[in-house]
């Protein structure tokens, strides 16, 4: 007779009993975890530092009611295109009949997916200001992770996030959306050196390479370039640089000694992949704007825009009105600077204490300090533009003479980009050393030290507070709705151009109205030919260009060439003419 084989025990099923302590453990790591306790401390932090964007969302806009009114009709622009026709995505609705008018300025091209939702100007509105408080958030997040992964201590981290995506020149550019979209770049270098392996503390590290983090740190390169290349054709050339310095270092590193630390064939299909993305991203748009150029010669500017936008030494130690603490205190240096909006560039006084304290006293390596001080140096230098020894060549000027497109960066000062990115990275040294030295003491005087690390954090964050203004945005005439495309407004020129952009994106109408940084040809033309609107000749070159309405705000056009055009008469024109609103609808 067999024997019965031994009985096996087989695993309980795990019970709710069990499982639900289990989910809350794995839900508390989540939400404790380092990054999303950044991401979380960066959002709060972009909602605190820029409120009250968020007050009236729908119907206030920070800054002013000028270039901003233009850059939520391009996120708007963008994500129509994309949804309906995205052949047609370089010729907008505005400039009519020009073509490539989406480039007329930086494009915000990145943040079109976010025009996929919603509808018209109230939800335009209330686009930009969200992606006003978020292009906040990522500047800290980003600049928190390239602190971290360069080997910064979580605090030093924090403080070099808040000083450099909060720092008070950034308030001058509270109407720039491009200009204030930096985020990207420092979050780009976090995930290149953290795809190579590399850090100030720890240097090359091949065990630590991660290829695909190298891959999404060239998407978020080539993500920042769609943005504009205002800020990007400098991001695109120290990307270029590094790649170079690189290159060169290893080539060194292998002729010294013939065996240099592995690179790895993965990490190389990596770089290849990922930077030629961002070189097909780069280049196509660099194609688009040169058509621009092309079509529209007027468009170039010459250097010397760039001798009237560089600022003096003094305007690196000079608040814009828009910060709260330093702002009034420094209303006087203000009044020297021909032009304080592109001229008022202090990083704030904190930043500039801790990383002077960090050239001294810091957890990277001397070569590392001194290689971040000659950056500091160098960029700061060169933010001067013409007013630096020698009008700016050799300098600012050089390069505008020399490399492809800089010329085109009229603006000097936005060198600070760079300038306060490498003071916060001093800064973090600094804080990351203190925090290593308080750790070393015994535990009371510890408590004592870190406490004391608090008051570098608070002077940082108090530097960043704003006084921000928030206007409301001009509303849309009814009769806009009844008018037909294409589509002429007038008055025309100057800012309220862009509220015409503005109200089309409820349809996006074609309409011969816009404002960039030039003036097409045929936009000159319409100007010059309607001051005698209605009349034979202009209605016949209206006729002739396609336009089907013209529509006639009376409230605006005191002290400007149409003054008194809706006292003429329209009889024996052929046309029609209609009140709607307050406004007046003329149909051709």
């Amino acid at each position: 007779m067999e024997a019965a084989a031994p009985a096996i025990d087989e695993p309980e099923a795990p019970s709710e009993q069990t499982e639900a302590p289990a989910r809350r453990a794995r839900a508390w790591r989540v939400l404790t975890h380092e990054w999303t306790l950044a991401v979380l401390g960066g959002l709060l932090l972009a909602v605190v530092l820029t409120w009250p964007t968020l007050r009236h969302p729908a119907t206030t806009i920070p800054g002013d009611i000028g270039d901003p009114t233009l850059q939520a009709w391009q996120v708007a622009w963008g994500g129509h295109a994309l949804l309906t026709d995205p052949l047609g995505l370089w010729d907008s609705n505005s400039f009519y009949p020009e073509l490539y008018t989406y480039v007329y300025s930086d494009t915000l091209l990145g943040y079109a997916p976010f025009g996929f939702f919603g509808h018209g100007v109230e939800a335009a509105i209330v686009r930009y200001n969200i992606l006003y408080v978020l292009l906040y958030a990522l500047a800290f997040i980003g600049a928190y992770a390239l602190v971290r992964q360069l080997g910064a201590s979580r605090l030093g981290a924090t403080v070099a996030g808040l000083a450099w995506g909060f720092s008070p020149w950034r308030l001058a550019h509270g109407g720039h959306m491009n200009i204030l979209s930096i985020g990207g770049i420092a979050l780009a270098l976090a995930m290149l050196a953290r795809g190579h392996g590399w850090s100030l503390t720890r240097g090359y590290e091949p065990d630590r390479r991660r290829p695909g983090w190298a891959v999404a740190g060239w998407l978020v390169a080539a993500w920042q370039i769609s943005l504009g290349f205002g800020i990007g054709l400098p991001f695109a050339y120290f990307l270029i640089g590094v790649c170079v310095v690189a290159a060169a270092t290893y080539a060194w590193s292998w002729w010294r000694k013939k065996s240099p630390p592995p690179f790895g064939r993965r990490l190389l299909v990596a770089d290849l992949v990922g930077g030629g993305v961002f070189a097909v991203v780069t280049g196509g748009l660099a194609w688009v704007y040169l058509k621009v150029v092309e079509l529209n010669p007027q468009g170039v500017r010459g250097l010397e825009w760039t001798v009237m936008f560089s600022p003096p030494l003094k305007g690196y130690f000079t608040a814009p009105g828009e910060s709260w603490f330093w702002g009034e205190r420094h209303a006087a240096a203000r009044e020297q600077l021909t032009w304080p909006p592109e001229m008022a560039l202090l990083p704030g006084i904190a930043l500039i204490v801790l990383a002077t304290a960090g050239l001294f006293f810091s957890s990277f390596r001397a070569r590392h300090r001194a290689l971040l001080a000659i950056g500091v140096v160098g960029t700061g230098l060169l933010g001067l533009g013409a007013t630096l020894g020698g009008d700016g060549d050799p300098g600012y000027i050089t390069l505008s003479k020399h490399l492809p497109g800089w010329d085109a960066l009229r603006t000097p000062g936005r060198m600070m980009i760079w300038t306060s990115l490498l003071l916060a990275i001093l800064a973090a040294g600094a804080i990351t050393e203190a925090v290593r030295n308080a750790d070393l003491l015994r535990p009371r005087a510890r408590l004592v030290a870190r406490a004391a690390l608090v008051v570098p954090l608070l002077l940082v964050f108090g530097e960043s507070l704003n006084r921000t203004g928030h206007p409301p945005v001009p509303q849309p005439p009814a009769a806009m709705a009844a008018a037909r495309e294409p589509l002429l407004i007038l008055p025309s020129g100057g800012l309220i151009d862009l509220h015409y952009m503005l109200w089309s994106t409820d349809g996006f109408p074609r309409i011969a109205n816009g404002l960039a940084g030039f003036e097409p040809t045929s936009q000159g033309q319409t100007k010059a030919l309607t001051v005698t609107f209605p009349d034979q000749g202009s209605i016949a070159y209206l006729r002739g260009i396609g336009v089907k309405d013209v529509l006639v705000l009376p409230e605006h056009l005191p002290g400007t060439p149409w003054d008194g055009l809706t006292t003429r008469p329209i009889d024996g024109l052929g046309i029609a003419r209609e009140d709607i609103g307050g406004a007046v609808l003329y149909r051709l």
